[in-house]
């Protein structure tokens, strides 16, 4: 499937699953009053509230458990190509929960009668059958020519609609306007900016189908829409997260005539930031906004370096920094923020704090906002020293760490494997008072999940309900991740389906991570599934998702699919980072192709490619990996050259190849770094030590480790047993060896093939061919196929002890053993027989 694959990423996106604008059956639903029941259902459920009666489906245990302690009600199952989503509910960090930030209310220029009016209208007596008589006061002692009558209306009008929505009573604004809209005298009054502030209010309350069926119903009515009831419209579904739907009210709305505001491309091009648009289309349509006649100001060019963040085009983001400068605008706070954002998703901490170092020469005071962008740049790139010394700086001048400085530090240590010091952050954190939030629990969850300490992982979840948060899109995507990391494919696909009946729609990032999970489990055809249900989706792929695709690939070493995506990358249509060379590498190593690998890996040491230090940490495991002592040690010198801090996976690729060649005191020394610099060893730091004591004389110390595995919490893998049995079987211990096999299959491990050889080439090589052949008959019993090397260890051992005859036998009755065996392999063993013997 992976050789014929089309990578179209950037397809046009296929028309939204519901009209824009509805038809009139669909119309908007009369106004209702606060108190109606139909008032109570237009805001949307949240998970916890909606029900379903089907039944959920079938998971394994450890997943029951999960889900169990959920609350029971579920949503109705959603589709991939549903363009409903349940809003995620995202407290940006100080943002006042108060829209109209502690302001009074100003009358906006209404009249004495607007005035009174409006102060029936919000008094908490008021019932909306009276509605007739209040409003018609308007009408009263207006004496005036009907050019000046009518905009005095107009003006009474808009005055009373923002009123209303100053005072959060919004239906009660929709029912003023209906009320005027429903006047055959009265079409004039309602101009376009009444048109615009209603429909902001239905799109700042999540009503943004409502807002789109009113606009429609308009225009069928002959009222004029302008220009700022089409920027209302295209905001109302910006801001509840539908940038297809916002991008064809651009279009729909400049094929109608309409020519667009500086705001409204302020507003679009904001979107294009929020759907990973590639550069190229982000700088047309700037090209367009220019050749409109329109200037950019200096909210534009803030977007723009906000544009930058998904994928990290850092050197883009300093482009338009200096052309804002150029064009006569001084960056302020907003435009310093966002571009120290950029170079901290860019990996680039040392531009960042150059950012910072001209923010302050300039007279612009670091925020709370500043200092985490830093901190997090700095934990992106596992300088977690200088993390914390920027902490300790922002402490000493006054501001005070909140919950996103907390959890960035958090993730940090835990991405580096140091997770004594991530919980210390923890405790810290609320220890100062500062209340965990969901990404807080997102991050613990990913730190136990990824250990494989699955009862700690589901205590963060439990924890997360005694602390009023819920869990949002990216827990799930975090449990996707963890049990794909895991190689849990029933699992992953048993979350992906409850994540569905829990309300949530699929979006870019789950989808990314689907692939990525997927493909860690080794089911690259289900992850390329997923890819094509994201293009159906109409989801636009971005940096991030050519990355997940291009990890896939690398797993099964497709190393000339991978070639042609960077091609399509570099064509235009979105620009490689740091972690497409990283995959590049894996699939060139994967794919057993050294020199393309090497070659590769010359252009990083050399700077053709920018040398970041994760790509450094990725040549260490990938030359590792390929049992390159000269050049893994070298990789991990230059990393460490280049003040970069090596992070736990690349301590236990030296690890690793040290142990393989059994460098004892190497292995020690790297080991005593890990602990010396905090490092939790992982479940690889231990199976490589394993692995390194079961070839030598020391080997029962292979035992050892796996009693300490389990002392620690963690739980072994298939790998840690075979490691521990063959240590056995090495020696002749076969007693003990049996003793682990039995404990492997307790702890609910099913042997593979590699288990089963292990015994078979031991008691072959003592000349114990009967219980070889046992072996032979108990692992095709339990569903295990013999592979070459299990009948290669049987018929070299006869061929050893100079016994051709029943080497020859057995390969002869090898279908009588096996009867799934081809006649061609017992060709081929009577082949390697008859050169065994020559």
């Amino acid at each position: 499937m992976a050789q014929n694959l089309a990578l179209p990423l950037l397809l046009p996106s296929p028309p939204p699953t519901r009209p824009l604008f509805l038809n009139q059956s669909q119309q908007i639903p009369p106004p209702t009053t606060p108190s109606s029941p139909q008032h109570q259902q237009t805001t949307p459920l949240s998970p916890q509230h909606q029900q379903t009666t089907s039944s959920p489906p079938s998971f394994t245990p450890l997943l029951q458990d999960f889900l169990h302690q959920q609350n029971p009600a579920h949503t109705e199952s959603k589709s991939f190509n549903s363009s409903s989503s349940i809003p995620r509910n995202r407290t940006r960090i100080g943002k006042s929960r108060d829209p109209n930030r502690g302001k009074p209310w100003s009358n906006h220029r209404l009249s004495s009668k607007g005035q009174q009016v409006l102060q029936s209208l919000i008094d908490d007596s008021f019932d909306v059958k009276d509605i007739d008589s209040v409003l018609l006061q308007l009408f009263e002692s207006r004496e005036v020519k009907p050019d000046v009558k009518i905009d005095a209306l107009s003006s009474d009008v808009l005055g009373i609609v923002k009123g209303l929505g100053f005072y959060k009573k919004s239906d009660l604004a929709l029912s003023v306007f209906e009320w005027f809209r429903s006047r055959k005298d009265c079409e004039l009054i309602l101009n376009g900016s009444v048109i615009a502030v209603i429909i902001s209010m239905l799109g700042k309350e999540g009503k943004v189908l409502a807002a789109a069926s009113l606009l429609n119903a308009l225009q069928k009515d002959g009222i004029y829409v302008d220009v700022y009831a089409y920027t209302s419209l295209i905001s109302a579904y910006a801001s509840n997260g539908r940038y297809r739907e916002a991008v064809m009210v651009f279009k729909k709305m400049e094929e109608d005539g309409c020519k667009p505001t500086l705001i409204t491309y302020n507003v679009i091009l904001n979107v294009y930031g929020k759907m990973g648009m590639p550069w190229n289309k982000i700088m047309a349509l700037v090209q367009g906004m220019k050749n409109a006649g329109v200037a950019p100001d200096s909210y534009t060019y803030n977007t723009l370096i906000s544009c930058c963040r998904r994928g990290s085009l850092h050197e883009e983001a300093a482009w338009v920094f200096e052309k804002m400068k150029l064009a006569g605008f001084s960056p302020d706070k907003v435009t310093y923020n966002a571009l120290l954002d950029v170079y901290g998703k860019s990996r680039r901490p040392k531009e960042a704090m150059e950012v910072l170092r001209e923010m302050e020469i300039h007279g612009c005071l670091p925020s709370i906002v500043t200092y985490n962008s830093l901190i997090s740049a700095n934990a992106r790139d596992g300088l977690l020293e200088e993390a914390m010394e920027l902490k300790k700086q922002m402490v000493e001048v006054g501001i005070k760490p909140d919950v996103f400085t907390y959890t960035t530090l958090l993730s940090g240590f835990e991405k580096a494997g140091k997770d004594d010091s991530a919980m210390k952050v923890f405790e810290e954190m609320k220890s100062a008072g500062c209340k965990p939030n969901i990404c807080t629990f997102n991050a613990l969850i990913k730190m136990h999940g990824n250990r494989g300490k699955f009862v700690e992982m589901m205590k963060v979840f439990d924890e997360i309900k005694t602390c009023n948060c819920n869990p949002d899109i990216v827990t799930w995507n975090t449990l996707l991740a963890v049990f794909g990391q895991n190689g849990m494919d029933s699992e992953v696909s048993g979350v992906f389906k409850e994540m569905k009946r829990a309300g949530f729609i699929p979006e870019r990032d789950t989808f990314n991570t689907l692939i990525s999970a997927y493909s860690r489990c080794g089911s690259f055809d289900q992850a390329m599934a997923v890819y094509k249900r994201m293009l159906e989706a109409g989801v636009v792929p971005d940096l991030s998702s050519y990355n997940a695709v291009l990890a896939a690939l690398a797993r099964g070493g497709m190393w000339e699919q991978s070639e042609k995506i960077l091609a399509e990358m570099k064509d235009g249509r979105c620009k490689p980072n740091e972690l497409t060379y990283c995959s590049l590498l894996h699939a060139y190593a994967n794919g057993k192709e050294i020199e393309r690998m090497l070659a590769l890996g010359e252009e990083i040491f050399s700077g053709v490619i920018e040398p970041h230090a994760v790509l450094l940490k990725t040549l260490v495991l990938v030359y590792s990996k390929s049992d390159l002592l000269t050049e893994t040690e070298c990789a991990f010198l230059e990393l460490k050259k280049k003040g970069f801090s090596p992070d736990i996976t690349t301590l236990n690729a030296m690890i690793s190849i040290y142990g393989r060649r059994q460098m004892v005191s190497k292995s020690n020394e790297i080991l005593n770094f890990l602990s010396e610099s905090g490092f939790t060893p992982s479940l690889t730091t231990y199976n490589s030590l394993m692995y390194m004591y079961s070839r030598s004389e020391n080997f029962e110390k292979s035992e050892e480790m796996l009693r300490e595995i389990l002392e620690k919490g963690l739980k072994p893998d298939i790998i840690s047993y075979n490691t521990v049995i063959y240590a056995y079987c090495r020696n002749g211990r076969m007693k003990e060896a049996l003793r682990v096999f039995s404990e492997m299959r307790d702890s609910g491990l099913v042997p593979d093939v590699i288990t089963y050889n292990t015994f078979v080439s031991s008691y072959a090589a003592d000349s114990l061919f009967e219980e070889a052949i046992n072996v032979v008959q108990y692992m095709i019993k339990q569903g295990c196929k013999p592979n070459q090397n299990t009948y290669n260890s049987i018929v070299d051992g006869y061929c050893k002890l100079n016994r051709r005859d029943e080497a020859i036998t057995f390969a002869n009755n090898l279908s009588k053993l096996d009867p799934h065996t081809s006649k061609r392999e017992e060709c081929r063993l009577s082949d390697r027989i008859a050169k065994k013997w020559s």
